[in-house]
This record gives structure tokens, sequence and C-alpha cells, in this order.
């Protein structure tokens, strides 16, 4: 919009202002956003009025624009919550708690925790932070101080909150010079003129009423540019309609419109066609999630004030807070950190890189395809190529143009698992999807068709057929239950399908009428795609999914690009491009080009990029046939920090090892071949993100050693580190005042800032570490000591026992956001507050009697409970119901672990039986019996217990002969490692954080730290070392918790009531070096499921 349309805006404000028209004019400074009205908005605030208040909000910034808009809704929804809680309208509360400051807890999760436990409060001022909570009104002036000084500081409302002095009634005044000046052109001007009307040029001699001419003459309309954009969706071509209602496809599958797409626009005629452009093979996908900044800035003042709503834009989009210049205190720009400007590898191919794809867990894994068919497999933070396979097909017999599917075991070991005649003439995209919760392979080609294949046989379950022309690439996805497939051919036609067999749900051109490709931002919730026409002129569009309309269209190409542009989207943020020698990149709320990225040159004209998961690494291919690495400020640390642990694991290595070694990690890579052209594609949709078992998603990291060829030096060669006295680790006992028993079960709290335990005795305890200058994070750690936490009440956390608790069997579950405990000691299971320690509920009063409890990953209201008779119960708690009872084992429950992944529960018993339940039906799908050793008599130690690994695959089997990992599938052991003959009995052991190492404690007081992969011991606590010396024989460890975040931090429980935390020395920092494995390989944790988790991206919606 031009200045004086800006100002006219202004100018209709002070108009209706003077006329009262109260309501349309705060409307039309919210909608235009040229002016913020303190005034109003502190009434609307002070009278509560908080719909309204959002809602003019709404017209300056959004929640996540950036921190001061974060927290003036922060602070708004805040206050009504509370206000809900001051007058006991708990419904209501949890009712905004969930709307409106959930939004909230992916930046602050402590934050939201301490406002959801608001909820079990009487009073919420029982808060020591709400004490001085007065009254509403009182409350509510405090909070309007505080909003205007965050809206004064953010930048969006910058020349906002002023408005221009203006004379009074000056659009009248305008409109009367503007009449005064027609009635002196009038041929024949009357001495006192009657105007009636402002629909016509004022004419004396012209009658009034006259028809009023178009708005593209009105005088007062004339300086408004017309925004572009798509016909209106009205006409309708016939389609087959989808058999059920489809949301996210509502606008796509509903009435498609007959009339085309325009092009965006226009370009020079002349663009070189390939050969055969669709053997080039693309990599649409659905994104990865990732971890969205708290602070969002606009961009570039230079790109800002370029911010007009582009041709081709729908006009329901609002950009008014992209129409001024905005600038952030201390940059005028994004910071520099944010982008791939280091080129920190770069990787010889061999022959041209036509797609790549990052590992979805191990962030430096890098799979690339060629166009001679090649696949190779680079670990980036080596330099070195694990993989290198040439095309050809294996079986000539049954097929000649072939897709082939590899499946991936870690080094390089990588093995032929299926080939598919899939289509007549090439294979153009392949990508992986779940539907129906199973792992299939999306195709399309040349033969003008889409099918899908499942995964493990490689049988086909849908053919879609529609296009007519070549099938470009697909992009399937999964959205608010609904998974579909989006297809591009190279008419330029965009198709979607369900997973039947009714046909296309849509037909729409794409712009550019060619080779386009779509995909996702990292949430799933935003629809890009980028393409070349046959004239070179290239396209990156944002999709409106409700109506199927480009939104917004980017700017910033070439005019005739010399080549088929590829794009990649990273961090929920940023859209990248290939285009004239150089990266672009754009913010995706900004249609100006935010910045180019040369990579030090060497690019050719459209190179290939692709983003690593976390958006720290960027693969581009480059002129030479190879590719370069760019890496941000966090790739930068990241690839620094490989290249250390890679000098120290280098220090440790033995002289047999002769190659690469690497976490494993089950994973499958498929290669596509055409007539003219092959290469590998990896696949768009993934599995939900591996979630640790404290709820966090985390990236698994390969540490590799480097081989020196100079033989090695002895000093160097790997050697247990045993801790043998206490100047050798950091170790602290936790006080307790209370005279305990032994403690019965440990844990530290999600947020990793407490550890809770429960005794014998059946009370619980807790100690929350303080945040101050010695621990700014607030975090558990050895280095200070935690407070034994009580609430002002002074009542304890107790259980309901029977008549001798210390005999019972105790067991306790903690909810995600930390606020609730659900335990039980022999008796009837109790709800505890966290933060109050009331008992909330009790509920199943034994016979049975629960021996080990575990929420349900996706639903707190759902709890298995394992019981002494041998049972476990599903039970529902928010509506005090048993839904399922499932009966398998012969003895008492002794483990329970849910893998959110494979939506399975597993379940162990003191029959030494494990058996693998599904959560859908919860049918039992495997079972096995432990094998114990017949020579060792069996002690009432430890009975067996499970627990998932990071992957959500595996699992680890506890008991006191023997550590096991399984694979989940198969229910097969993959390692094991027996308690020797005579050796002390196992008590407890546990994963640590990240995976990697295994914490056990043994009946002798020992503690052995063992790597993860090859369940070989890596380090071993002696007893002296933490324990006092003049303590009894008969105290030892019976139970380990490991640090939510802190992978080489954990805590014991001991016999006579003690807590201990152990961290290794500062100066170490980890608990010794992974020991070599026997053969020269520590890949000894292989999965046998080749397909469990395929080579893509983690977390995405597919």
């Amino acid at each position: 919009m031009s200045s004086l349309s800006r100002e006219l805006v202004f100018l209709i404000l002070q108009f209706l202002d003077e006329e009262k028209f109260k309501e349309t004019v705060h409307k039309l400074e919210q909608e235009s956003g040229f002016y913020f009205n303190m005034k109003y908005f502190e009434d609307e605030v002070i009278n509560g009025n908080w719909d309204e208040v959002e809602r003019y909000l709404g017209g300056f910034t959004k929640v996540d624009d950036n921190r001061y808009s974060m927290k003036i809704f922060f602070e708004i929804r805040k206050q009504k919550y509370l206000e809900a809680l001051d007058k006991h309208d708990r419904s209501k509360a949890v009712e905004i708690l969930v709307k409106d400051l959930k939004v909230f807890a992916s930046f602050n999760e402590e934050l939201f925790k301490e406002i959801t436990q608001l909820l079990t409060l009487e009073n919420f001022r029982e808060n020591e932070q709400l004490s001085k909570y007065g009254d509403t009104k009182s409350a509510r002036a405090i909070m309007l101080v505080e909003l205007k000084k965050l809206i004064e500081a953010n930048p969006l409302f910058r020349d906002k909150l002023q408005f221009p002095n203006l004379k009074s009634s000056r659009l009248r005044t305008l409109i009367n010079q503007s009449l005064n000046w027609q009635h002196q052109l009038c041929k024949n001007p009357r001495p006192n003129p009657d105007i009636k009307t402002l629909f016509v040029d004022h004419s004396c001699g012209q009658p009034n009423g006259a028809r009023a001419p178009s708005p593209a003459n009105n005088p007062l309309l004339g300086s408004i540019p017309k925004p572009g954009g798509f016909p209106p969706l009205g006409a309708h071509a016939p389609f087959q309609p989808a058999p059920t209602p489809v949301p996210p496809l509502a606008g796509w599958m509903s009435n498609p419109p007959a009339v085309t797409h325009p092009a965006v626009s226009g370009g020079a005629i002349g663009f070189g066609t390939p050969t055969n452009p669709a053997a080039i093979l693309k990599h649409p996908r659905t994104p990865t999630t990732a971890n969205p900044s708290m602070d969002y800035p606009s961009g570039d003042s230079d790109h800002v004030s370029k911010r007009t709503r582009p041709v081709g834009m729908s006009e329901e989009v609002n950009l008014p807070v992209n129409m001024l210049p905005v600038t952030y205190p201390q940059s005028h720009s994004y910071p520099q950190d944010d982008f791939h400007k280091n080129v920190a590898r770069t990787l010889s191919q061999g022959s041209t890189p036509m797609s790549m794809d990052f590992h979805p867990v191990q962030q430096t894994l890098l799979l690339v395809g060629t166009n001679v068919g090649d696949i190779g497999l680079w670990d980036v933070g080596t330099k070195e190529r694990l993989v290198l396979r040439n095309f050809k097909v294996w079986d000539l017999t049954k097929c000649s143009m072939a897709l082939q599917i590899y499946s991936y075991h870690g080094g390089d070991d990588i093995r032929q698992h299926l080939e598919i005649d899939a289509h007549v003439g090439g294979v153009n995209d392949i990508a992986f999807a779940h539907p129906n919760k199973q792992l299939c392979i999306i195709t399309c080609g040349d033969d003008k068709t889409i099918k899908v294949w499942e995964a493990t046989s490689g049988a086909k379950q849908f053919t879609f057929e529609g296009h007519e022309a070549p099938v470009y690439s697909v992009c399937p996805h999964y959205k608010e239950n609904i998974q579909f497939i989006f297809s591009t051919a190279l008419d330029g036609k965009i198709k979607a399908w369900l997973y039947d067999n009714l046909g296309s749900r849509v037909d729409y051109d794409a712009p550019g009428h060619w080779c386009t490709t779509m995909a996702y931002s990292a949430d799933g919730s935003r629809l890009f795609s980028c393409g070349t026409s046959k004239d070179g002129e290239s396209h990156l569009v944002e999709w409106n999914e409700s109506e199927g309309a480009v939104k917004r269209t980017y700017q910033g190409f070439r005019k005739r690009s010399m080549g088929v542009v590829q794009f990649d989207t990273t961090r929920n943020r940023f859209l990248a491009a290939g285009d004239e020698f150089l990266i672009k990149i754009w913010d995706m709320d900004n249609t100006s080009l935010l910045t180019t990225i040369d990579a030090d040159g060497g690019l050719p004209a459209s190179p290939r990029v692709r983003f690593n998961k976390e958006g720290t690494l960027l693969a581009v291919s480059t002129h030479e046939n190879g590719i370069k690495i760019l890496a941000n400020a966090d790739g930068v640390r990241l690839l620094r920090t490989l290249e250390n642990r890679s000098f120290d694991a280098s220090r440790s290595a033995s002289e047999t090892v002769t190659k690469p070694l690497m976490n494993p990690l089950t994973a499958a890579a498929a290669a596509a071949a055409s007539a003219a052209a092959a290469g590998t594609s990896s696949g768009n949709a993934a599995p939900p993100a591996i979630t640790a078992l404290n709820g966090d998603s985390r990236s698994l990291v390969d540490v590799k050693p480097r081989i020196a060829d100079e033989p090695l030096d002895k000093s160097k060669v790997w050697k247990l580190m045993e801790i043998t006295e206490s100047s050798q680790c950091r170790s602290l006992k936790l006080t307790d005042n209370m005279r305990t028993s032994k403690i019965s079960r440990l844990i530290y709290t999600n947020s990793g800032v407490a550890i809770l335990a429960l005794a014998s005795n059946a009370v619980h305890l807790l100690w929350k570490w303080p945040r101050n200058d010695r621990n700014s994070s607030g975090k558990a750690t050895a280095s200070v000591s935690p407070q034994l936490w009580q609430p002002p009440s002074g009542i304890l956390m107790t259980n309901d026992i029977t008549d001798n608790p210390e005999e019972a069997v105790h067991c306790f579950a903690l909810s995600k956001n930390d606020s609730y405990v659900m335990s039980a000691s022999g008796g009837k299971i109790s709800l505890f507050n966290m933060m109050t320690f009331k008992t909330m509920t009790t509920f199943m009063p034994p016979p049975p009697a629960a021996t080990f409890l575990a929420f349900h990953p996706q639903d707190n209201n759902i709890i298995a409970i394992g019981m002494d008779d041998s049972t476990i119960q599903i039970y529902n708690v928010r509506i005090d119901e048993v839904k399922s009872k499932l009966r398998g084992h012969s003895k008492k429950i002794t483990g329970l672990a849910f893998s959110n992944v494979l939506n399975v529960l597993v379940s162990s018993g003191a029959d030494a039986q494990i058996c693998v339940w599904s959560t859908d039906g919860w049918d039992k799908l495997k079972s096995r019996m432990l094998q114990i050793p017949s020579s060792r008599p069996s002690s009432i130690i430890l009975d067996t217990r499970v627990q998932f690994h990071q992957d959500q695959l595996h699992f680890l089997v506890v008991h006191e002969t023997q550590i096991a990992i399984y694979e989940t599938t198969k229910l097969e052991p993959v390692k094991q490692w027996p308690v020797r003959e005579n050796s002390s009995p196992i008590t407890h052991a546990m994963f640590s954080c990240d995976s990697q190492l295994i914490y056990a404690s043994f009946l002798d007081a020992t503690v052995c730290i063992f790597n993860a992969s090859s369940l070989r011991l890596q380090c071993r606590i002696l007893p002296a070392s933490y324990l006092p010396q003049n303590i009894s024989s008969n105290v030892y460890p019976v139970v380990v918790a490991a640090h939510p975040s802190e992978a080489n931090q954990f805590a014991l429980g001991l016999t006579d009531g003690g807590v201990y935390v152990l961290e290794p020395l500062e100066s170490e920092r980890k608990w010794g070096n992974p020991p070599p494995a026997e053969n020269g390989s520590t890949s000894a944790l292989r999965c046998t499921s080749p397909l469990q988790l395929p080579f893509r991206r983690a977390g995405s919606k597919g």
C-alpha cells in the first residue's frame, strides 16, 4: 500500500471517530494495523473484555512474532486464567489452560507446569509468587502497566502508537476542496451549486443521480493498487467426491474450479528442456519437528520496506504489520548465527549429486544419490564416506526398471532388502509413509501413476491413476487423523489422494505448469511448493490449504532460471532454494528475499539443497561432483564437538580397529532408476519423533574413532576407568532429617530439578535443587546440595499400607508434567499432588495389590497397573474404570514399559517372562522366557525389569543374573551381559537419558557403567568412592535413577535409606571412554528388523 493510501486510512479513522462510529473505527484500526489505540486497549483490559483484547491485538502482532508479543499475550491469558481460578470456575480455568496457555509450554515448560499446578490449590495465592495478588481490579491495573511497557518496547508497534496530528475534519476539507475544483471546471458554474452526491464528479450542467464511475476511476481510490489473485472459486468441474468429510483437505477436495491458476509472473522464453526432466530425482517431504525459537524477528528493514502484497496472493491474507520498516533492539536483521555461512566440509562424491537426505536421528549422516545411480553414505562429522554402491539391477529376470530398497545397519553394513519392478518407465520420486500404522513406500513414475507398496514384503497396496502426464513428485502427509498424498505431474497438475480407490480429490494447477515439488513446514501446519516452468520461470509459493489457493508468492528468483529449482524448509522459519549459482533464503512470513549464500563459490546454476533435522547443517551440491556442508553457529559447535569426541575416542582405539565405528540404528535407503538417469531418494514422511524415557526428544550422535596409519602409542590403548576413591568422582548424599527405611523406588522429575524417592515405610521424599549463582540452571547436580522439600502444611505423602509395609511391593509413576505422582505400597493406589502433597484420590483396594505403575505416553489418564496376581489392568483414571485386563504371566508383574513408536506395552514378571502387548487392542503379540543359568540359584534381590531404549525399538531387560537388550518386534536378544558365577548379583540397572550408557548396581555396592551399544564395561565405581568407610556391608544400592537431561549423572537409593547423586569430575566430564568391540566394531547392537526405522526424517506427520 502506498503512503498516500495509508494516509487515507488515517483520514477515514478520523472521520469515523468524529461521526461516532466507535465499533467501526476500532475495527479499521485492527484490520489496517496502522494505528494502535492505546486508550481503547486500556479500557478493554480494565473491563476484562479478553476476547476483544486479543482480537484487537491480532491486527498488530501474533503470539510468536517476537519475545515482546509473546509476553503480552502470556500476561493477558495468565490474568484471564487467574480470574477464573479466583471465581473457582475450574472448568473455565482448564479450558483457558488448554486452549490459550498451552502454546507457551514449548517455550517454557517449567513455567507451564507451575501454572498447571495452580489448579490443584484451593487458593492460588498459596503459591509464593502469587501471594500478593489482590482483587481483580487492582491486578488488571498492575498488569496494564506492564503491558504498556511491552507494547512501547515492541518494534512491531513502532510508529503505530501516535495518531498523526491532523486538523479536524481533514477528510471533509479535502472533499470540499475537490468539489470546489470541480465546480471551477464547470462550463456554466452556478453561484450556489446544489451538490447532492459524491458518487460522480460534480457538474453544474449534469443532472444529479447519474451512474457512478467504476472504482478504478474514483479519485479517492485511484492511489490504491489493486492486488492480484486467482479468479473466484465459483465454477465447479465434475469430480469424484470424498465419501466422508476431510477437514485438512476441505478446500482442496471439495469444489475444484474449472478455471486454472494464472501464471504468477511473466518470463523470458527459450529455457532449454532436459531430455528427460522427470528422471531428475527430487525430495518433496514433510520436514521434521524442530523446536521453534522464542523470538521471531521480522527481518532486515531493507527487506521489510518492500513487503507489498505480491501478485497471486489471495486477498484474505492480511500483512499490515509488514508495511513499515521494522527493527529490533541492537540489531536490524536476523542474527548472523542463524544462517549457514560457514563451509564446514567439502566432500567429493565422484558423480553429480541429484538427491540428498540427512539421517532423522544421527545428525551428521548424509545419504546421497547421483545422476548415474550411485548411492553414497557420508559421515560429515568425520568426512568419511561409509558406503558407496553403484546401481545395477539385482535380478534381471524379474525387472528392468528397478526400485531398490536397502536396509542400513550401521558403519558400512548396507544390505539388499527388496527390488520392485515399480513402474513402466522411470521411477521419478519415492517417499515413506505410515498409512494405518504400516510402513509403506510411495512411488510415482513416467507411466502417470502413483503406487503404494508395503515396505517389508513389497506387496502393492494401491495404484492411483488420473494424471495425464508423467508424475514428477509425491508428498505424503498426515493431518487431523487423515492421511493423504499430494502428487504433481509434468503438466503442472496437482492432485491429492486418500488411501482408497475413489480417485483424486484435487485437480489444480501449480504455478509454472511443469516441474513442481511440495513440502510442509516442520510442524506440518504450512504447505509450500517450488517449481520451474519450461520457460525457466521459478515459483516458490505458500498454499492456503483450506481454499486450495496460493497464499503468498516469494520474490527473488532469476527471471529465467538455468535449471529446475529445488528447495527445502527448516525450523518452521526459513525456506531455501538453489538458484543463480547461490543458495537463496526466505523468511516464511516475508515474500522478499532475506539473504543469499554463495558457499565460497563453485555451485552449479541450480544447486540441490538439504537441511538436517535440527536445521544446523545444510548440504548443497557443487559444480565439481561434490557436496559442501554449510553450518550455522550451532552446526559449527556440533561438528567441533564430534571432532573432539572423535579425537578422544581415537586415543582409546585398539590396534584391531580396521573400519569406522558408529552407533547403529536400523535404517532403510531406497534407490530408483530410469532409462535416462538414476539416483536415490529418501522419504519425506517419517515416523513419530523418537522420544526418550523422560519425554524429551533428543538426537543420537555417532562417534567414530579416527584411524591412525602409524602404530598406536601404548599409552593410548583403551583402559577401563576404575573409580576407587572419593577424589575421583563427585558424589553427594542427600540430607534427610527423617529416619527412613530402605529406598524402594527412585526417580528424577522430568524437569530434572528434583529427585523423588519412595521408602519401604510408604513415605515419599522429595529433594529440590535451588536456582542460585552456583546452580544457574536449578537442575540436579552433585555440586550443590538440595533441600528436602515439604509444603507449609507439613504433611507427608504416605501411601495406604498393609500390616507389614516393609514386606510390601512399592511402586510409583510420575506424570509427564511433574504435577502428580501415582503410588502404592501394598494397599490402595494413591494419587498425590506434588506441590501440596495432598492425596487427591485413592482407588483399587487389594487384593490384588499393585506392583508396578506406568502412565500411557499419549494419555495421562490411562495407566497400566501390574498386579501381584500376575494380571495387568489398563485403568482410566478420569472415569474410574478398568478398560482391559491382560493375562499372560504366572507370577506378579515387576516391570512395564510403553513404546510410543511401535504402540506396544512390554511387561516383565517374577516368572522371568517377557510379554509384548498391542496398545491398540491390548492383544498379546509375543512372549518369551528369560534364559536363566541353571547353575545359579535364584535370590530375592530383584525381579525382572524392562525399560525402552531412546529409539523406542529396543528395550533393556534387567535381572539379577543378566543385563540384555532386546529387539521388540521379534522379541529376540541382540546383546547380553551375564553375571559370572560366584559374582554379586545385579540389584538394578537403567539407561542414561541418551541411551548411550547403562548404569547398573550390584549387591556388593559396586556400580558398573556399560556402553549400551556393545554392553561392554566402560567404568567401574567401587563402594569406597561414595560410601563412608564405617558403613555396614549390608548397605548397597537397590535402585538406580538416571537424570533426564544430563547423560553422565545418576542417583542411587540404598538399603539404609540413603540417596546419593554421582557425577564424573568436571575435568573428566564423562565416565571413561567407550571400549573397543571384539571385532573392531562397536556396532554390536544390531537390529534384526531392517525396516523398522527407515532412513528418513523423524517427527514428520506422514
